[in-house]
């Protein structure tokens, strides 16, 4: 039977009981792989294509978990930003999150995380049929639980301008809104951390990594999507200090997954990359420092490279 999520094909135990079909016929599903569990007493069909992506397969099963808690549970934490579609970095999907708004009845299985906390109104929302946190909500949630780094990139991803002429999922003034709304819980030095260093301006995860990185290096902090102009042509740099004639770049495009469009291949993404970064580098006489996803972590060569370039 379809059950009340069709898009996704979930079913759940107690509607396939209810249909006449017995424990051991589900057991046997199970085994031969024809059922495939996502949470405790909730499967999808091993064909559905929810399967193939871990987001699509969370998005599911927090809309499982929301059936079966009923009214007043809304999705929350990472739950919420699957969701509500707000890219997130290195935040497990383990677990469906939601948040009731309560005192106390808070618990923890192995897929299913209820946080008991004040949920007011303006708090709350809804993304794709489903009762979730707000953007503003979710992204202190974030930075309350899960700490600076993971904060920022949420922070900043919610503050990006969306495709096309949609505003942003929300704004500086409501995540300090929010963030005064739950002062004196604990984590909110990081929450004010996060606000304070957040910017919708950062493109991508690893220009929020990078940024940070950058800061927590001690190198001044740089100029974001700085334009610069050769021959007749305007690019936009990461990071910029334009008083040093110096350019940073995240080249985080091919190993993230993305390429510089539909059919193009990585090898001429990265041609085109080094004839934009040589094009850069003779304009002025720039120095480019350019960096990938292995240079996060650590930062250290990375920031020596800045370092000697912005001291020449």
């Amino acid at each position: 039977m379809d059950g009340p999520f069709p898009a996704h094909g979930v079913r759940f135990r107690a509607d396939l009981r209810a249909a006449g079909v017995d424990d051991g016929e589900i057991g046997r599903a199970l085994r031969r792989g024809e059922l495939v569990p996502i949470r405790r007493g909730a499967y999808l069909d091993h064909g559905d294509p929810a399967l193939v992506d871990a987001r699509v397969r969370h998005r599911a099963a927090a809309g499982a978990a929301l059936e079966r808690l009923g009214p007043g549970a809304y999705a929350s934490h990472v739950s919420a930003l699957v969701l509500l579609g707000i890219a997130f970095w290195d935040l497990p999907l383990d677990r469906v999150h939601v948040t009731r708004d309560r005192s106390h009845g808070g618990r923890r299985t192995r897929d299913l995380h209820v946080h008991p906390s004040s949920l007011p109104p303006e708090h709350r929302g809804r993304a794709g049929g489903l009762p979730v946190t707000g953007p503003a909500r979710t992204v202190v949630d974030i930075a309350r639980s899960c700490g600076v780094e993971r904060g920022l990139v949420v922070a900043d991803r919610a503050l990006a301008q969306r495709s096309g002429n949609r505003p942003p999922p929300t704004t500086p003034e409501a995540l300090a809104r929010v963030a005064s709304g739950v002062a004196g819980r604990t984590g909110m030095p990081l929450v004010r951390r996060v606000l304070a260093f957040a910017d919708g301006r950062s493109e991508s995860v690893g220009e929020t990594r990078s940024r940070l990185a950058i800061a927590v290096a001690g190198l001044p902090a740089p100029v974001l999507q700085w334009p610069v102009e050769v021959d007749g042509r305007r690019h936009r740099t990461d990071f910029a200090w334009p008083e040093h004639r110096v350019v940073g770049e995240f080249d985080g495009r091919i190993t993230y997954g993305r390429s510089g469009g539909p059919g193009q291949d990585p090898a001429q993404v990265l041609w085109e990359e080094k004839l934009r970064e040589d094009r850069i580098r003779a304009a002025a006489g720039f120095v480019v420092v350019r960096w990938t996803w292995s240079d996060l972590t650590p930062f250290t060569a990375t920031a020596s490279r800045l370092r000697a370039a912005l001291g020449r």
